[in-house]
């Protein structure tokens, strides 16, 4: 589990195919930037962009993680040599800052337009209409693997589209600074928004047997 508070930008520095297969996934060779490292072992989780990633090996202030082909499909920044918001798993002794994270990302988003209002940015993200329904005003949603609140939210019957403020501190400490109209992102919705829509979506079965 994470919280979706980003410990530090880190950077992948190299990508190795893990075979000849075009099918092959990747071990990728993890800069971790500010995130300290002493503490990690392997075998332990860390999450790139919001994606939970296991830990391969690791040497001084950089580890490796292996990646299959599936996962680099359905996530976004992580099959180049990019920027990358890192955080370990929490533990039961930290504070939940964010909110709960699985690491698990749900979909790909796009952004439509990132500008700046006032001393603030807005993030306007269309998300998958598959998951409209775990989006609501002042709900949380993970981009990137930042935990954010969601300040807007708009259906259409292709996509939703979502918008965030983010403060100045956020851009400054994420990669969320390099976003613009068209990049893609990744997307976590909200732990217990999963939960209530799977218990609702049962009960309604049940009520028809």
């Amino acid at each position: 589990m994470f919280t979706g508070i980003v410990a530090a930008v880190g950077k992948i520095t190299s990508s190795t195919p893990l075979g000849t297969s075009p099918d092959a996934g990747l071990r990728l060779t993890i800069d971790a930037g500010a995130l300290p490292m002493e503490d990690v072992l392997i075998g332990d989780s860390i999450a790139l962009n919001g994606a939970c990633m296991t830990v391969v090996a690791k040497s001084g202030n950089t580890f490796n993680i292996d990646i299959s082909r599936e996962s680099l499909r359905l996530t976004s920044g992580l099959d180049g040599l990019n920027e990358v918001n890192l955080e370990k798993a929490l533990t039961l002794a930290e504070r939940l800052g964010g909110h709960l994270v699985s690491g698990h990302v749900d979909g790909l988003g796009q952004v439509k337009e990132f500008k700046p209002v006032d001393e603030s940015w807005e993030l306007v993200i269309s998300a998958p209409r598959s998951l409209a329904k775990y989006l609501a005003y002042k709900g949380s949603v993970v981009v990137n693997g930042v935990s954010l609140t969601v300040n807007r939210v708009e259906d259409s019957e292709t996509d939703c589209s979502f918008s965030i403020n983010l403060i100045p501190h956020t851009i400054q400490v994420t990669t969320l600074k390099h976003l613009k109209a068209g990049s893609f992102v990744n997307l976590e919705i909200d732990l217990i928004a999963r939960y209530v829509e799977r218990m609702l979506s049962a009960t309604d079965v049940a009520s028809m047997s």
